[in-house]
């Protein structure tokens, strides 16, 4: 395929992308959940499957609601939703269940990821055809989704700054971000030795090096011994982040459960504490403000230093509303120079354009990005990041994540969340 530089397609190509779209989705259904692909990732994730209900919604419904429904029946009783779902046996996958060690109904990891759920399902009222369908599954699920955000608040911020801690790099989903390289490297490393599985299915070049892996499971073992104890862990947890992307994502999730929760009369005394919590986080935010470089950063909260790397997660406090009218404009002009940066957009951030979040593209975020400026009124960016990763689809097809320099596909084939927002996003 070749790549249609102004970014729009005629209908036949259009309805052929969306045919396989479609059947990718189809391909990595097991049965109420969508794994991201076969193989290397052969679990239940928590932020792909919520992406991926958007795709379900343009050709079957019904699925795309029992995709939320199956989320959540792993959750735990304090409220948090696990990044990882381990509904069956897998070999190509590590760590897997017995390496997390956790005791719950549905095996699952010990920490969460961005809670964009409530974001997608406000999408999916919207979107709906069967309205009283999707009427019903909000109501039935708002109780838990609303469980999800406050243990989100009162978990991972128990002393109200304004701004959630996460414990672990993949908990973030933007696992190697160099944003974590000076709080990881503080880290200790395992001293037992495991097999990876993701480089037997992905070249090395494009994953996280083993020094990264040594410190991500050194986490794992860490919530373990410690039996998951949130204020133990709170406590003395070696890694502790402000990550912007959760904070954005969570923030704006947040703002669209309450909206949905008014449209159909579920907001309660809960509902308005989760909206007290939303002003502390404005007023909050600019502590990961740099005024000298005019860029938002992510926090290493233990040695109270921003990491000053700038990634494409500075991009969504747009999107999450939580921008001055001069910080929009200085953020619109710094995706201005990510577009500019490299032949196609937007780049994770730029110092190897296949190495995972070290600067791929993500089309995901892309969305996100998109959604935001235009919302603030920078239509022309916006439309020119969706021109240009309709361009990556075209060109590449279904990849987990795309070079922005060549834009050839990267990681995992015939990749659900990608599928899913070429439905939803760039093939409608």
């Amino acid at each position: 395929m070749t790549t249609i530089n102004s970014g729009k397609i005629d209908s036949a190509t259009a309805s052929s992308l969306a045919d396989l779209a479609t059947k990718t989705l189809i391909a990595n259904d097991l049965g109420g959940y969508t794994v991201p692909t076969h193989g290397l990732y052969p679990f239940q994730w928590n932020w792909d499957s919520a992406i991926t209900a958007l795709g379900w919604m343009k050709s079957d419904e019904s699925r795309a609601w029992q995709e939320i429904d199956v989320l959540f029946s792993g959750q735990w009783d304090d409220g948090m939703v696990p990044h990882i779902l381990f509904h069956k046996d897998s070999n190509t996958y590590f760590p897997g269940p017995d390496a997390w060690g956790s005791d719950k109904k549905i095996k699952s990891t010990s920490i969460s990821q961005p809670p964009v759920v409530a974001t997608v399902m406000k999408e999916m009222l919207a979107s709906a055809k069967d309205k009283a369908l999707a009427e019903q599954k909000v109501k039935a699920l708002f109780s838990q989704v609303v469980d999800y955000h406050l243990w989100w608040y009162n978990d991972r911020d128990p002393e109200k700054t304004g701004l959630v801690v996460t414990y672990h790099p993949w908990e973030s989903g933007m696992d190697n971000s160099p944003s974590w390289d000076d709080a990881l490297h503080a880290v200790p490393c395992v001293d037992w030795e495991y097999t990876r599985r993701d480089t037997s299915h992905v070249d090395s070049s494009q994953r996280p090096h083993k020094s990264e892996y040594d410190r991500f499971l050194y986490l794992v073992d860490f919530f373990k011994r410690n039996n998951f104890d949130s204020k133990v862990i709170y406590e003395t947890c070696p890694y502790k982040m402000n990550d912007l992307g959760i904070i954005a994502i969570l923030h704006r999730a947040t703002k669209d459960l309450l909206k949905m929760g008014e449209q159909l009369g579920l907001n309660d005394a809960r509902t308005d504490y989760l909206a007290q919590r939303l002003q502390i986080t404005e007023q909050a935010i600019n502590t990961l403000w740099c005024e000298q470089s005019q860029y938002f950063y992510c926090r290493d909260v233990l040695t109270n230093s921003l990491a000053k790397v700038k990634t494409s997660a500075a991009l969504l406090t747009v999107y999450a509303g939580l921008t001055s009218d001069e910080q929009t404009k200085i953020i619109n002009t710094a995706t201005e120079d990510f577009i500019e940066s490299s032949q196609f957009s937007v780049a994770s951030t730029h110092p190897e354009p296949q190495r995972y979040w070290r600067g791929p593209i993500w089309l995901h975020i892309n969305w996100m990005i998109a959604i935001g400026l235009k919302e603030a009124g920078f239509a022309t960016t916006a439309d020119k990041i969706q021109d240009d990763t309709r361009n990556l689809v075209v060109k590449s097809g279904y990849y987990e994540y795309f070079n922005p320099e060549t834009g050839a596909g990267c990681g995992g084939k015939d990749f659900s969340w990608t599928a899913a927002i070429a439905l939803h996003w760039l093939l409608d």
